[in-house]
């Protein structure tokens, strides 16, 4: 069989440059969109219940179209694959902001998600046949700036133009980004090998579908619909049913929509596990701490941006030092260090109250986000780097999938504890309270003098009091329950520490790895 060397050096720094625009705006997205949602739900005059389907059916989306990309990156490009994300991506962009409905509005974000699906295995695969091993290091790290940097971005970005300017901008700011990201892929990047004549697996495509939409949408729901529930207990059902379908045409499919055979290369299937692990351990729990700062310390959406960035950007720095000490030690030392950091840094997290200092938070959610940078990257280069390239591909679908799969799963398991926890201190703390007590009677007194200052009448005066002291202990249970959550989150990871003991590195590059199929045009 012939085969094509890749060109490593061509204009790989202005190659990373064009993939970070479209990773940078497809996740910026993820977070951007969620500060809009009451100005939507205004707008469209829908309930939550509706509006919800606008962030839902973008993941559920994303969940059915990543499996896919290897296939299409191997089978037409993924340069042409990259392309055709920015184009579904901008145009899904477009559609939302001229979007005159809440129907219209989830039909647009359906197109969105078509590009943002494929945007992160496509940019990933790029980068890994962009730059040799001994620099996917480095340049994972920096790519990876982005995927830290712009979650935290977006809440800031997004309140500020929802108050200052109009908030279908949200939306419209990506088109001229997509167009120019469009040109800059046309002109810069490099085709990859293709195999036109690869056949398209339908069983395996229809079975993953069904399997993945119904798993992420009992996970997105299970909480509020009941994980008792017969709608959520057929979805997980129907989702294990297809799965286990798929599996099997998988197993059987001479030309296999997702390559299960890379699960046979014990570095990769260990790393696949650590970053299934990390990653609900890591963000599992990083949906708590808008939350805390909005709900319960009462921070607008900016502010609680503002509060958040410094350790965003502190991960995204952190990124490329890790890819650095990565391509030098392998990931097993800065992955361990980087775990560490983030447990420790839970563990203080974990002591904190609703009324801590914020420069103190702050320095715990630095460490946090540092922790995150260190270990990230590192685990998910050395499985991909164990591979040959030609698998580099359906590789990278598998790890976005199975990615996107154990965030659902660590934001549904960190919801539900933190619910019960809520429960749990509620009660506890109203069991406590002593109705007689000098200091109870002085506080209801004082609310009481308050409201009648106000021009409240004494019989509303005293609902009134005891309402503020029902919603100040709300608050401090469901700070209590956010601490232990995050505690949880903890000894999440600590499981991925043991694991990566195990992670077994192949440090040779070896030549028949890098070799590849001839590129058809």
């Amino acid at each position: 069989m012939e085969h094509q060397r890749h060109n490593f050096g061509e204009n790989k720094w202005l190659t990373m440059f064009v993939v970070v625009i479209g990773t940078f705006m497809a996740i910026l997205d993820t977070s951007i969109v969620n500060i809009a949602i009451p100005k939507m739900m205004q707008v469209f005059a829908v309930g939550t219940e509706e509006i919800q389907w606008v962030l839902t059916g973008y993941m559920l989306v994303m969940g059915v179209v990543i499996p896919v990309t290897g296939y299409l990156g191997d089978t037409y490009g993924y340069k042409r694959l990259y392309i055709a994300a920015l184009f579904f991506f901008t145009l899904g962009s477009a559609l939302c902001g001229f979007a005159w409905s809440n129907n219209s509005m989830i039909a647009a974000r359906v197109v969105q998600a078509i590009g943002g699906g494929m945007m992160m295995p496509a940019s990933m695969t790029i980068i890994f046949n962009t730059f040799p091993k001994e620099e996917r290091g480095m340049a994972l790290g920096i790519w990876g700036i982005s995927v830290m940097v712009a979650p935290a971005i977006g809440p800031t970005l997004s309140g500020y133009l929802v108050e200052y300017f109009n908030w279908r901008l949200i939306f419209t700011i990506n088109i001229p980004i997509g167009l120019f990201g469009m040109v800059m892929a046309l002109l810069f990047l490099k085709e990859s090998v293709r195999r036109p004549h690869a056949t398209f697996d339908l069983p395996g495509f229809i079975t993953s579908s069904v399997g993945f939409f119904a798993l992420l949408l009992a996970l997105s729901k299970g909480t509020d619909w009941g994980w008792s529930s017969a709608k959520i207990l057929f979805l997980f059902w129907l989702s294990a049913l297809s799965l286990t379908l798929f599996t099997y045409f998988e197993l059987k499919s001479p030309e296999p929509l997702l390559d299960l055979s890379v699960l046979k290369n014990p570095t990769f299937a260990m790393s696949l596990v650590i970053t299934m692990i990390n990653t609900m351990g890591l963000f599992g729990g990083l949906f708590l701490f808008p939350i805390f700062f909005e709900n319960l310390r009462g921070y607008p959406p900016m502010d609680t941006g503002l509060i958040m960035l410094p350790a965003a950007l502190a991960s995204g720095l952190v990124m490329p030092i890790a890819g650095r000490l990565f391509d030098r030690f392998g990931a097993k030392p800065v992955v361990l260090f980087g775990l560490t950091l983030a447990i420790i840094s839970s563990y203080g997290l974990s002591l904190t109250h609703i009324n801590t200092e914020l420069w103190w938070l702050q320095t715990l959610l630095i460490i946090r986000a540092m922790g995150i940078g260190f270990s990230m990257m590192p685990v998910n280069t050395a499985g991909m780097n164990a591979l040959p390239n030609y698998q580099v591909g359906r590789a990278s679908a598998i790890n976005n999938t199975l990615r996107q799969v154990s965030s659902s799963l660590g934001v549904a398991i960190i919801t539900t504890i933190t619910q019960q926890r809520v429960a749990f201190h509620t009660a506890r703390m109203v069991e406590g309270l002593n109705q007689a007590s000098p200091v109870f009677q002085n506080t209801v007194n004082f609310l009481k003098s308050g409201l009648s200052f106000m021009g409240v009448s004494p019989l509303v005066s005293v609902k009134g009091a005891m309402g503020v002291i029902a919603m100040r202990l709300y608050q401090v249970a469901y700070a209590k329950a956010i601490t232990d959550a995050i505690l949880v989150t903890a000894f999440i990871m600590v499981f991925g520490v043991i694991l990566t003991f195990f992670l077994k590195e192949e440090r040779k590059n070896q030549e028949e790895k890098e070799k590849l199929p001839v590129a058809e045009f």
